[in-house]
């Protein structure tokens, strides 16, 4: 049952604005009520005009904004009766009423008002509360939902046939409520539920009760059966499952990035293998949308993938019928599209494979996880639906109708632009340090996804949750990783599979550093700058390769070399040589990987000190030694024997990593750039 969360104590008592928004919040807070971004809340009072007149208003929630998370600025006020002169008219399109409403607003500053605005207008109650809980949806997409409600609410409700919001469904919601003297709700057919009171905890209470009503009776009636007609297969074992995805994961997102690259997510929750390993699940996923507010997220239907269990064909299984859900959409498309309309990826946004789970794609991690919230709600509807009578959802014409709506797309408009490195997912050895910290935020900022790989645990976690902090849950997480480790390299990079599909960019920074004269260097401290440096960047680098070949996606992988790397430096024959094994290794991976469009550049820096483990060890001593000054001195010794008389930063050589990794160098590979202030002997050309 859905809790009543209404807080006396909590509740804020400032202004009526504020208790909007903490009514709004606690409806939005339970997923089970209202799905994200959608329902909206409304309130009436008195306010002053642009003439210092007091006029009645109506506020109201801002288009694009969720009622979870939004503040008193995501309403708007809006002059009302100006709006409810409006139930006169007969018709009005949408973009009339969008048009007029501009006018309505008390002030230009405030968001766009939702597009159910005139609904909450033409009902005559202070307070209203539209949202799309799961139990009533189940009834309004029954086919004999009306039937049902008829049982649980007697004559006190509404019933409503599914129209479009706009004009004239609040127009016949306003009718059918005046023309019913026992209404206490509406019940929109496909689409959800309106309910009103003279106080806002009124409000809420009875959104909260009427939801509890149905979810009652549905869970009487669903008591006696198995759900989605029982289980048709045994569950596959949590190890397998993740073994499978893993594998099938970079070819997915391959296929699915065909005409715009995608991240995915996976969701592998008791319900959705409960949904996926069902009897019914291929018939119920193919009728529809659950809600119209998932349609942009969800697309009309998702993929569902049936196999045989034969693990050598999976594959090829899905990339047929991911090929094949893209050549029916677009064909969907062309049925009912005007000549502005611009088709959306046809890929899948939701697919269900029969024993593994759910896989959504986005344009990021955050819009692979709203599909997937979204569909956890789709399969509450459905199994509630399906409990008391079966599922039902729009019509082909009707779904396209919402998809490409244009004023459900307006709130698309709203998202923030997407940057260079938008729709990428780049994996840093290394990362917690002084380069690869700067790294994970350069690339971050410019819309990378990020894996912070390294041996400091504690660091990397740091860094993740600095980037997730600013940048939103999921955008960044860590692995631990040593590099001389095949199989915690090829566990971290299963890691980041699961977690966002692939990998397009890999920055090759994993670092040490030791100096001794040549007749003291002993096998030990050779071993381990070979072992890190040159076969650590090799294991890396290989299954980073074998993913992005996978993926038909290209890729760039960026290694930090040295000026030793072109610079034979005295007392570093074990560093410098392996330096100079990252360069070229770089460059056969750059002629091995062009037929995939794949890149191999490396940066090559000197002396960067900030932030830097090597530097804060026995290093610096070892190099300060070497060039018979005291450590303390050795910052300002690199500086003035370069040709700029320039101390070298990691957002130097991050700076220069971006670039290698950005469009801007998408013709350049198997290149070597210097970022030392210009060592006139490390000069590379």
């Amino acid at each position: 049952m859905v809790q009543n969360l209404w807080s006396q104590l909590n509740r804020p008592a400032v202004n009526e604005v504020e208790e909007l928004t903490y009514r709004s919040n606690l409806l939005g807070s339970d997923r089970r009520v209202c799905n994200w971004g959608g329902g909206n809340t409304s309130f009436k009072t008195t306010a002053k005009d642009f003439k210092g007149e007091e006029v009645e208003v109506m506020w109201v929630k801002g288009s694009g904004s969720d009622l979870a998370t939004m503040g008193d600025q995501n309403f708007t006020a809006l002059k009302l009766s100006d709006m409810q002169q409006l139930i006169e008219r007969e018709a009005m399109t949408d973009e009339e009423m969008v048009a007029y409403l501009e006018h309505c607003m008390l002030s230009k500053k405030q968001p766009r008002p939702s597009i159910e605005t005139l609904l909450h207008a033409f009902l005559p109650y202070k307070h209203i509360d539209h949202t799309h809980p799961d139990a009533i949806i189940s009834i309004c997409c029954a086919p004999n939902g009306k039937e049902i409600a008829k049982k649980i609410f007697g004559d006190s409700f509404v019933w409503v046939p599914y129209l479009r919001p706009g004009f004239l469904l609040s127009k016949i919601i306003a009718e059918g409520v005046q023309n019913n003297l026992n209404a206490e709700l509406v019940l929109m057919e496909k689409h959800g539920l309106v309910v009103w009171g003279n106080t806002a905890e009124e409000s809420y209470t009875r959104t909260i009760d009427v939801i509890n009503k149905a979810e009652a009776y549905i869970d009487s009636i669903a008591a006696t059966q198995e759900p989605f007609g029982g289980q048709l297969i045994e569950p596959i074992e949590a190890e397998t499952r993740q073994r499978l995805l893993s594998k099938v994961l970079p070819g997915i997102r391959g296929i699915a990035s065909k005409y715009e690259k995608v991240i995915t997510s996976i969701d592998q929750s008791e319900e959705v293998l409960t949904f996926v390993n069902s009897r019914k699940i291929e018939t119920l996923s193919n009728v529809g949308a659950a809600c119209p507010d998932h349609l942009v997220h969800t697309k009309r239907v998702p993929l569902f993938i049936e196999w045989d269990g034969n693990e050598d064909t999976l594959e090829v299984v899905i990339q047929e019928k991911i090929a094949a859900y893209q050549s029916e959409y677009k064909e969907y498309f062309n049925r009912f599209a005007n000549a502005d309309d611009k088709m959306f990826n046809p890929s899948p946004r939701v697919i269900l494979i029969r024993g593994l789970g759910m896989i959504t794609t986005g344009k990021d991690i955050q819009a692979a996880e709203l599909s997937q919230a979204l569909y956890h709600r789709a399969i509450s509807v459905m199994k509630g639906a399906d409990a008391i009578g079966g599922f039902t959802s729009l019509s082909d014409e009707e779904s396209f109708a919402v998809e490409y709506w244009p004023l459900e797309l307006y709130k698309l408009s709203l998202a923030q632009a997407e940057a260079e490195f938008s729709r990428h997912v780049a994996l840093i050895t290394g990362g917690a340090g002084g380069i690869g910290s700067a790294t994970c935020r350069l690339l971050a900022s410019q819309g990378a996804h990020i894996v912070i790989a390294d041996l400091n645990k504690e660091g990397a976690e740091k860094v993740a949750s600095e980037l997730n902090q600013k940048y939103g849950e999921g955008r960044a997480f860590s692995v631990v990783m040593d590099v001389t480790d095949e199989t915690q390299i090829k566990e971290a990079f299963e890691q980041t599979v699961l977690k966002y599909g692939g990998v397009d960019i890999l920055v090759n920074n994993a670092g040490l550093a030791t100096s001794s004269p040549l007749e003291e260097t002993t096998l030990q401290e050779w071993n381990l700058n070979m072992n890190v440096l040159g076969t650590g960047y090799f294991l890396v680098s290989r299954e980073a390769f074998t993913i992005m070949k996978k993926q038909l996606l290209g890729g760039s992988m960026i290694f930090i070399g040295s000026k030793n790397s072109v610079y034979a430096g005295k007392n570093v024959s074990a560093y410098s040589s392996v330096k100079a094994l990252e360069v070229h290794l770089a460059r056969c991976i750059a002629a091995e990987g062009g037929d995939f469009g794949i890149r191999a550049n490396s940066v090559l820096p000197d002396a960067v000190l900030q932030g830097s483990a090597i530097w804060g060890s026995k290093w610096r001593e070892e190099r300060a030694a070497a060039y018979n000054i005291h450590p303390d001195e050795l910052e300002n010794h690199y500086k003035d024997r370069t040709v700029l008389k320039e101390n070298i930063y990691p957002i130097d050589i991050a700076e220069a990593i971006a670039f290698f990794a950005s469009k801007k160098a998408a013709k350049t590979t198997g290149c070597m750039v210097t970022v030392d202030g210009g060592v006139a002997a490390a000069f590379t050309r």
